[in-house]
């Protein structure tokens, strides 16, 4: 009897070594492509599911974060560790997309775990930049913001969509130009060039988001701004950060309608 898809990244979810999840999930793609698995989803997952984690880092609170300053080589192995616990949560969120939700088109788990192999292999670009400083990851202090969202979102797919890919992962998109340059500042141009591998991705990332935002508010009969904005209110209180990165947002599934009402909500 073949394994299943949900069974397998479950399985992967829950690694909690990052050289343990990365292999399982390299391999859960080389067996999806192969159609190995088979798509029954016979565990109920509506439950809360924490994700597998190493020890380190320890999590805390945002605002217990100590400023990421890159004028000393700790201040840059900070920043690059914040960003190597992103994407480590990212590869869990893909994970936990395909193996939460049942019943969807089979594309969406291919897009899916295609994205937590992309995330697997950002995570491993950042952290071979931390070990070329002489740090690793969980040697820094991180947070769970982006995990605590998955909690929220876990109880439907078309929440998860809008507020993880179209509002986290979108964020990451205005931000990680203006973290480039800072990496240029002080001549760190390896760094530089995995930003931009990550960006290019992301932007794929974000409008895979998209595609099944609307995907499944065309199921259900909403329109999909008033439901997304809807949901941002619910969820952000209604508040948006800018600036934003309308290029790569546009290329990411977003409209001019969108981004000029994301604006609005930046200045109130």
């Amino acid at each position: 009897m073949k394994d299943t898809v949900q069974q397998r990244s479950l399985l992967c979810l829950r690694e909690k070594t990052p050289d343990g999840k990365m292999a399982c999930v390299n391999a859960l793609w080389q067996d999806f492509g192969h159609d190995r698995l088979a798509m029954d989803w016979t565990e109920d997952l509506s439950g809360v599911q924490e994700a597998g984690r190493p020890e380190k880092p320890g999590l805390v609170a945002p605002r217990d974060l100590p400023r990421r300053r890159l004028g000393s080589v700790q201040g840059q192995a900070a920043m690059l560790h914040a960003i190597a616990h992103i994407e480590f949560n990212a590869i869990n969120l893909a994970l936990d997309a395909v193996c939460r939700y049942p019943g969807l088109p089979r594309e969406f788990y291919a897009d899916w775990l295609k994205v937590a192999v992309e995330e697997v292999y950002h995570f491993g670009l950042v952290r071979q930049r931390l070990r070329d400083l002489g740090y690793d990851y969980g040697d820094f202090s991180a947070h769970g913001g982006l995990w605590d969202l998955a909690r929220k979102t876990a109880h439907d797919p078309l929440v998860r969509m809008a507020m993880v890919p179209r509002v986290m992962e979108a964020r990451g998109l205005d931000v990680t130009p203006d973290i480039m340059r800072k990496f240029e500042d002080i001549g760190d141009h390896e760094s530089v060039e995995v930003l931009k591998i990550i960006l290019r991705d992301e932007v794929g990332h974000v409008e895979a988001g998209s595609r099944w935002f609307h995907y499944l508010c065309e199921q259900r009969g909403l329109d999909s701004e008033t439901t997304y904005f809807s949901l941002i209110d619910e969820y952000f209180k209604g508040h948006m950060s800018c600036p934003l990165h309308k290029e790569a947002r546009i290329a990411a599934g977003f409209s001019r309608s969108e981004l000029n009402h994301l604006e609005a909500l930046c200045t109130n």
